[in-house]
């Protein structure tokens, strides 16, 4: 049986001129027709998520790093099991890493009800399918291959309410209707198909239109598309004219990424990064500050959040395109993991994530170049330390 020839995705974007401000060169690559919805704390996803579930009738979707073995994976496993006795087609991926504390008992409840699940890349060298540094690192869900979510959050308790046990993290989730989300269901078919050998059709309608936003995924699934998601933020960087604004949980870019981003600021463009002030993982948080005075001495302006852990994965530019997603701008997702970013080029939608960002830098502390130089000898020795190590990260 010859193998079925996956949807098309578009080509690597071409180069603006630096500060053109236009984007145009690139809005063909956007298709109409989305329906958009924002979250940045898991109090508002998970019932948004639950909900599309419940009204699934063909098929549910869930693709996922960590499957929590808590509230919240317990809630999402029962909901899966429910909706896969009621004769839903039901499927589940979860990284073998990421869910490595996985309890078997949610995922004999899953299976005995009839739900498809598939471990990625299982934690076990004697295996044809091992590969420790490829990681899939999403966090999808589609529903009737008609509604979709894609962003920085995980199905566990570390984005619930701390009133409800959970860490009260803070992230950004967005929930589309339309054409992007077909697209993200052929994502997680691509995956099930090259992972399993099994191929099935979406449940979804490609030409369906639910709304007026152009959106893009930009996901680097394939060898051929290793790079799509660093090339979509740099040429986003060489366009931008007048601000740039990212929140990033794990902000280690590689140099081509930084050259942009001080092209920009050496341009007159407002470029502010937020990160967390404490981080989940604490050599990371040292490796991201041994690269701090590179950026600060050349004009961009680092935050760091001082609530909560910051986990998102998001970019503002001039107000116009962002996006939102799974990606960090570190050595491994932009290389080995499976990741998904939605690039979004749209006034409305792009000034709604601006305005959070804003609401973000009102709890944050900004990390000044004479700051950083005054900072003690055991934070250098840290920093130093940590950084070397950076391109495992």
């Amino acid at each position: 049986m010859p193998r079925p020839r996956l949807p098309r995705v578009s080509k690597l974007l071409q180069r603006p001129k630096p500060g053109s401000g236009d984007f145009s060169w690139d809005a063909a690559q956007y298709v109409p027709g989305n329906k958009l919805a924002l979250y940045v704390r898991g109090s508002e996803l998970y019932p948004a998520m639950a909900e599309a579930i419940e009204d699934a009738r063909r098929s549910v979707h869930l693709e996922t790093y960590i499957f929590g073995s808590d509230l919240t994976g317990r809630t999402f496993a029962e909901l899966l099991a429910r909706k896969a006795r009621q004769g839903v087609r039901a499927r589940l991926i979860y990284d073998s890493v990421g869910s490595l504390d996985l309890d078997p008992a949610l995922l004999t409840l899953m299976r005995n009800a009839g739900v498809q699940t598939l471990e990625y890349h299982p934690v076990a060298p004697w295996r044809s399918r091992w590969a420790w540094n490829r990681r899939d690192h999403r966090k999808i869900l589609v529903c009737d291959g008609r509604v979709g979510f894609v962003g920085g959050m995980n199905v566990s308790d570390e984005n619930v309410s701390a009133d409800l046990g959970g860490g009260d993290w803070r992230d950004a989730h967005v929930r589309v209707e339309g054409p992007a989300a077909y697209d993200l269901d052929r994502l997680f078919r691509a995956v099930w198909f090259k992972e399993t050998g099994r191929w099935f059709e979406s449940a979804g309608d490609p030409l369906a239109r639910h709304g007026p936003t152009p959106a893009r995924l930009a996901a680097n699934d394939e060898l051929i598309k290793r790079f799509v998601i660093r090339q979509a933020y740099a040429n986003a960087l060489r366009a931008a004219r007048e601000e740039v604004s990212i929140a990033n949980a794990y902000f280690l870019p590689g140099w081509r990424i930084r050259r942009e981003l001080t092209r920009a600021a050496r341009r007159g463009v407002s470029v502010r990064v937020l990160v967390p002030g404490v981080s989940d993982i604490p050599s990371i948080a040292w490796a991201m500050r041994a690269k701090y005075g590179a950026l600060l001495s050349r004009g961009v302006r680092i935050f760091e959040w001082q609530g909560t852990m910051m986990h998102a994965k998001a970019v503002v530019v001039d107000r116009l395109w962002c996006s939102v997603g799974t990606a960090n701008l570190d050595h491994r997702s932009l290389r080995f993991n499976l990741e998904a970013n939605l690039n979004v080029l749209d006034r409305g939608f792009a000034s709604e994530l601006a305005e959070r960002f804003e609401l973000g830098l009102q709890g944050s502390r900004e990390v000044t170049f004479d700051h950083w130089r005054r900072r003690p000898w055991p934070e250098r020795l840290l920093e130093g330390f940590w950084g070397s190590f950076d391109s495992f990260f």
